[in-house]
């Protein structure tokens, strides 16, 4: 079947999609993004997304391409169209385009470019490579210092990950002044003595929406959690270790530059949270 997509207030076949070569998302990489997930076919944390998008957009004084309640309808259009039981939402704006390249902002009246489309995502929620664990490598963190706005500057995240293949590896996660920041696509935590290690809020990570779900429902769960710096070594004697994200949920990590953690599979904290964060997830998805 020939997805629909969403492009400027038009709903195509993939095959008739089309944006202007000029626009400053292919040019500059001067673009944000989001993706949401849908389990039942229902979206899970929209609110959440909605409102980093929003933060994004101020951050780089970028125009909002529409309401977050016609931004809602237009993911559950796709939603329905797609015939999307479990998969993804990926929604990104643009600051558009004027007709030229310069490295000047265009002018206020320019319109942002708003481009949705889904992604069939069938045993999202059952991963095997969640029940198996993920093996992670360690990388030098060499991207811009603003990696708390969600932009589409994901050149090196993606060597990451190709790093990570090529060392027979699952997922990088990124160092920076000694300590780790994040992996490629989502946040790192690890586990020690029953306590959850997760690096702070700050300009040199991504908010993820996961994250704060998944701290809350430990909270919730009378985990205790540290929020800290931590290196990669303090990792490697970890217990157990995990990372969030939209699109993965919870995923246990197993291995980190080849040391095994615990027994090598995945940890009891991490598949717990990963439970109970599907649960509430599904029961408050819209």
């Amino acid at each position: 079947m020939t997805r629909t997509v969403y492009v400027n207030g038009e709903y195509l076949p993939e095959t008739e999609a089309k944006v202007s070569i000029f626009d400053r998302g292919f040019l500059f990489a001067d673009a944000v993004y989001e993706v949401t997930s849908v389990l039942d076919g229902k979206l899970i944390d929209f609110e959440g997304h909605a409102v980093r998008l929003e933060r994004s957009l101020n951050e780089l004084d970028m125009q909002s391409a529409c309401t977050k309640e016609e931004l809602l309808g237009i993911h559950r259009k796709l939603v329905e169209l797609n015939e999307i039981e479990e998969g993804l939402v990926y929604l990104q704006v643009s600051r558009g385009s004027d007709g030229d390249r310069d490295f000047v902002f265009p002018s206020e009246d320019t319109k942002p470019t708003l481009v949705l489309f889904t992604q069939n995502k069938p045993g999202l929620a059952n991963s095997p490579a969640a029940q198996k664990g993920a093996k992670v490598i360690s990388i030098d963190d060499i991207r811009w210092g603003r990696r708390d706005i969600k932009t589409v500057q994901l050149l090196y995240p993606s060597m990451g990950k190709m790093m990570a293949k090529a060392a027979g590896a699952d997922d990088a996660w990124l160092v920076e002044d000694g300590y780790v920041t994040e992996g490629t696509s989502n946040n790192a935590y690890y586990v020690k003595d029953g306590k959850i290690i997760t690096r702070p809020l700050s300009n040199d990570i991504l908010h993820g929406i996961t994250r704060k779900a998944v701290l809350r429902l430990a909270e919730e769960a009378q985990m205790t959690i540290e929020e800290r710096l931590f290196t990669i070594d303090e990792a490697k004697e970890a217990d157990e270790a995990f990372t969030t994200s939209a699109s993965a949920f919870v995923m246990p990590v197993v291995e980190i530059d080849g040391a095994q953690l615990g027994d090598g599979t995945p940890g009891p904290i991490a598949k717990r949270l990963r439970e109970i964060y599907l649960e509430e997830a599904r029961a408050k998805a819209i």
